[in-house]
């Protein structure tokens, strides 16, 4: 076992790892398609009538709502968000 992250902060191994940005970029679309989901079904959404108030295929938003997709644009968010009644809120922290 390497000694040096015994103790140490993950965060601080996935920065050594050039892999931060990545896994932080993955989480937030996981979390992000959680949430979209969350609410479709709420509103009690199929995928079909999201696509129509997205003005979009339905195959586009299975991709959105698919947590291993990172190809989703902001647009897309946007549209989705908004389909769902909420608007999205990104930050620079």
């Amino acid at each position: 076992m390497d000694e040096r992250h015994i103790g140490g902060d993950f965060d601080d191994f996935l920065r050594e790892q050039g892999l931060l940005e990545e896994v932080e970029a993955a989480a937030a679309k996981r979390v992000i398609a959680f949430q979209i989901r969350q609410e479709m079904k709420r509103a009690r959404l199929t995928k079909s009538e999201m696509a129509k108030r997205m003005q979009t295929s339905r195959a586009a938003v299975d991709r959105l709502l698919d947590p291993r997709n990172h190809s989703v644009t902001l647009s897309t968010l946007e549209r989705a968000a908004a389909a769902v009644g909420k608007r999205l809120k990104m930050e620079l922290v």
